[in-house]
């Protein structure tokens, strides 16, 4: 536990058998009290590997989704009994070690919801994230900004720790069941009034990294531009979506 509350590591996977040792290797494991990894129906062995770990393991049959990975993880850490979750992408782009200064931010009554930026630090292009994609998030980010009265460094990172709370009134079976679930989950966050902190993390590109390609992206872009648009929608009483029903 981190100050008698209890911390719980989420992992969505997918084909991370190459990463998975290092990533929980990482993990801060003193003050950690359960890893949930589901396996969204991998063609390599993460499971075994998860299993060989000792980590808590969940396979969905056949592949529903990045989004719908994140709902089967943080339903199984609420059944938990978790008072904090932080997800972690277990192919190593994003260091382990900052889970504890994650959940220390939510701890200290500050913040409800703490993203790991890779924008702060302005390291994200030295970690190798392609230059297109770089670019893409910086106008995103800046277009939701505005949108949404907010003012985050970015809006894109799989980096991310809750409190119980949010993960308890966020409405997230109303989500995309891909992608796009992370920034819906945010603009909800936002919606409901929870505080967002930020720390900076380095960021590691390379071939066992998953990451999505570019028609995705742009997928994922137009996404996100329909998200902000349904956020507007519904907070000017224009028309109504279930994705911001508390």
């Amino acid at each position: 536990m981190i100050s008698g509350l209890k911390l719980v590591v989420v992992m969505p996977a997918y084909n991370a058998e190459k990463t998975l040792r290092q990533t929980f290797s990482d993990l801060p494991h003193e003050y950690v009290d359960d890893v949930v990894l589901v396996d969204d129906a991998s063609s390599d062995r993460t499971a075994q590997v998860a299993a060989e770990l000792g980590i808590r393991t969940i396979v969905h049959p056949v592949n529903g989704g990045y989004g719908a990975n994140q709902k089967t993880c943080y339903r199984a850490a609420l059944e938990l009994g978790a008072d904090i979750v932080v997800m972690v992408h277990p192919d190593y782009q994003y260091s382990p070690r900052l889970v504890t200064a994650m959940a220390s931010m939510i701890i200290s009554g500050h913040y409800d919801v703490v993203l790991g930026s890779r924008i702060l630090g302005g390291g994200a292009l030295k970690g190798g994230m392609p230059y297109y994609k770089y670019v893409s998030n910086r106008i995103l980010t800046a277009f939701e900004n505005v949108i949404l009265g907010v003012k985050l460094s970015e809006y894109h990172t799989g980096y991310r720790a809750f409190s119980r709370q949010v993960l308890e009134k966020l409405p997230l079976e109303s989500n995309s069941d891909n992608f796009v679930f992370d920034n819906e989950m945010l603009a909800q966050t936002i919606f409901f009034g929870f505080r967002i902190g930020e720390i900076s993390c380095p960021t590691k590109y390379f071939p066992e990294a998953s990451s999505i390609s570019l028609w995705p992206s742009i997928r994922y872009g137009v996404g996100v531009l329909a998200t902000i648009f349904k956020y507007v929608l519904h907070v000017n009483n224009i028309k109504r979506f279930p994705l911001f029903y508390g």
